[in-house]
């Protein structure tokens, strides 16, 4: 069944935006390595790209709750448009360097918050609450081609163009994703927003998770998890990329990679809802979640292309799954009108160890060698899964407390 007209322009701008994304998530990294091989410093990309979950997000949150959340992307994306577009003309002028690339990305991450804050909490004002995983279904599957299947592939071609490229084609998506929202229609702003002070919503917000056994559960797992990932793909290029490296790929084959990530992310994220009927809510989301941390070993033990390969796609898939689950179980459980509050808090926890974790990364891999980084994050991630596995009720019914 169709979700509409205006699901469609979102669903598009979704695919657009993320298809930027994926160009950067590949191409800054590639970049960074063209600049330095310490894994300190070329851990310091992931952290600038995630940092502004950490220091943003909870006013994200707040400002999603009391303005028109379509308005709110569509600033988000014109201001990534600019931000990008001015540091392509830099790089094509030769002045590019690790600082310019590190605050292009903290000033897209910062944007990138109010965007995707403000999107999941306007998709239930898009489509009905019980619609909500189909619709989830579709927009993840967006992010995953858009962000890896062909943003991955678009990044090793660009960076042979030029650093201009990995900079100025994203600008150009941002801006066209940002018109598409113009043509949604209907109402996205909440209704009797707050007038308050945005602390005092912030507040509220922080409140209602911590006072929900199962979101907050669900919250600090994923946290753990998030940052444990953070911690590994931070440093994960200097293992794959390069003749030095154990498993030698070139720029080109590290994009493949990550297309081979969302081949698999597609495909999970399209068979959610049918691993939610045959195997419910938790069995599901504690069994991606485990075979996910697993699979991160692939690489690691068996240092060769082709397993690492295989195993990506295993990783998409579990990933995608997963995050269907956890993304509608959050819609479904907070009301409208705290969803970008509840949501931000959420995301605060969720994601703002990201950049503590990239940035953990890099010294322990100094410190210690990369493996050590690689099985330190597994351990953290089985641990994460442990405890979700606990605190999260087998019936669906239990989870609105």
């Amino acid at each position: 069944m169709a979700l509409g007209r205006t699901f469609g322009f979102l669903w598009s701008s979704t695919g657009l935006s993320n298809l930027a994304d994926g160009v950067l998530k590949v191409g800054a990294p590639l970049l960074a390595v063209s600049l330095t091989r310490s894994p300190t410093l070329v851990s310091l990309v992931g952290a600038a790209a995630t940092l502004p979950w950490l220091l943003c997000a909870l006013h994200a949150g707040a400002i999603a709750d009391r303005r028109d959340r379509r308005w709110v992307m569509t600033v988000a994306n014109w201001t990534r448009t600019g931000a990008l577009g001015l540091t392509a003309v830099l790089a094509a002028l030769g002045h590019l360097s690790l600082p310019l690339l590190l605050a292009a990305l903290l000033v897209a991450g910062v944007a990138e918050v109010f965007a995707d804050t403000s999107a999941q909490s306007l998709l239930p004002m898009v489509v009905p609450r019980g619609r909500l995983a189909d619709a989830n279904g579709r927009i993840v599957g967006a992010q995953t081609v858009g962000n890896d299947f062909l943003g991955s592939p678009a990044a090793g071609f660009l960076v042979g163009v030029g650093a201009a490229a990995i900079f100025g084609a994203p600008a150009l998506l941002y801006a066209a994703a940002g018109l598409l929202l113009l043509g949604m229609r209907g109402r996205f702003r909440p209704e009797n927003a707050s007038t308050r002070s945005l602390r005092a919503d912030i507040g509220e917000g922080l409140r209602y998770l911590r006072d929900h056994r199962v979101l907050r559960a669900v919250a600090i797992s994923a946290g753990m998890l998030n940052t444990a990932n953070a911690a590994y793909w931070a440093v994960f290029v200097l293992w794959a990329v390069g003749e030095q490296s154990p498993i030698g790929l070139t720029p080109g084959a590290y994009g493949l990679l990550m297309t081979a990530i969302a081949a698999g992310a597609v495909l999970g994220s399209l068979a959610s809802g049918r691993a939610l009927g045959l195997f419910g809510e938790k069995r599901t989301l504690v069994g991606t979640w485990l075979v996910n941390s697993l699979l991160l070993l692939v690489p690691v033990l068996v240092p060769l292309a082709w397993p690492t390969y295989a195993a990506a796609v295993l990783m998409g898939a579990t990933g995608a799954a997963s995050n269907v689950i956890v993304i509608s179980l959050r819609q479904r459980l907070i009301p409208e009108q705290l969803l970008g509050r509840v949501n931000s808090a959420y995301r605060l926890i969720g994601m703002g160890g990201m950049p503590i974790g990239a940035a953990a990364g890099g010294v322990l891999g100094d410190l210690a060698g990369l493996p050590a980084v690689f099985v330190t994050a597994v351990a953290v991630c089985m641990l994460a899964t442990a405890l979700v596995a606990r605190a999260v009720p087998a019936h669906r019914e239990a989870l609105t407390v």
